[in-house]
């Protein structure tokens, strides 16, 4: 069987929970290589998804390591024996990695919450604000790559019309000027739109709101078809990173729940929405 080069996100997340499905029952991967009839190597392979695992394996597997977990066996079998490529393989080589990485993310998710400190959400951008943001990256990026990421960054947005979305956006996002205040006028007159829409909520958190876990970071929560394969994406410089530990899990969720008590509420946050446009259109005025 030839090795994968690069598995996917999908693919890696499956042999982490392999991994964390033969670590809970306190076996060693040659013990539960031995039990299933295969080599070490190949239990190697299987938990860094090198080589696929069928949906029957995995059933073997979650067998012999004691799982009683009938919701998240089940998971795991789609995940298994999920064919073909998603839209955003058309992007590969023209894009870094972790872009398709965050789409593969999103495409698979059952519900969507995401915090931003420093922008708009990028499934809620319009393509002006969403070109000036990677207009500002520095080194500059030449016209065309910018280009690509924006028109990628619009074709995600699909995402919004199917999948449950809950934004958290905060106050210094919304006043920060990307492109100039008539792109951020028209960025937050669209995010007004966008959260009268069914399945979108946006909330606000105030500079008023003097500390809330999570400050600084832009956090996607994803949650999966059961609760043990969600997955939490973190925006950072140098590109996107990907948590799924129970402890990372159970963290993230307490600062989801800490910024749903501490926010505005829907409507609330549209007129503080509608109040920054106003203070973003005397600059052009």
């Amino acid at each position: 069987m030839a090795l994968r080069s690069n598995p996917t996100l999908r693919q890696r997340r499956l042999g982490a929970e392999l991994r964390r499905m033969r670590e809970q029952a306190g076996l060693g991967g040659s013990q539960l290589a031995r039990m299933l009839g295969i080599s070490p190597g190949q239990m190697t392979q299987m938990e860094t998804a090198k080589i696929g695992v069928s949906p029957e394996r995995l059933r073997t597997v979650a067998s012999a390591c004691n799982c009683a977990n009938q919701p998240l066996i089940d998971a795991l079998a789609n995940m298994a024996s999920e064919r073909g490529k998603g839209w955003w393989e058309e992007y590969r080589g023209a894009l870094t990695i972790d872009f398709l990485e965050v789409a593969e993310l999103e495409s698979h998710a059952a519900r969507l919450t995401i915090c931003t400190t420093t922008y708009i959400p990028g499934l809620l951008q319009t393509r002006d604000y969403a070109s000036a943001v990677f207009a500002r990256i520095f080194p500059p990026l030449p016209q065309q790559d910018i280009e690509a990421r924006t028109a990628f960054r619009i074709k995600r947005q699909e995402v919004v019309r199917s999948v449950p979305l809950k934004v958290f956006v905060h106050e210094a996002a919304l006043r920060m000027q990307f492109g100039g205040p008539r792109v951020l006028a028209d960025q937050l007159g669209a995010l007004l739109h966008l959260s009268e829409q069914p399945g979108i909520s946006v909330r606000v958190v105030p500079f008023a709101v003097d500390t809330f876990p999570g400050s600084g970071e832009n956090l996607t929560f994803a949650e999966g078809s059961v609760p043990e394969l969600d997955t939490i994406q973190m925006d950072v410089t140098q590109g996107a990173l990907f948590f799924d530990s129970p402890a990372d899990l159970t963290k993230h969720r307490a600062i989801f729940s800490r910024l749903d008590s501490t926010s505005l509420p829907e409507e609330g946050s549209r007129d503080f929405i509608r109040s920054v446009v106003k203070d973003v259109k005397t600059a052009y005025a």
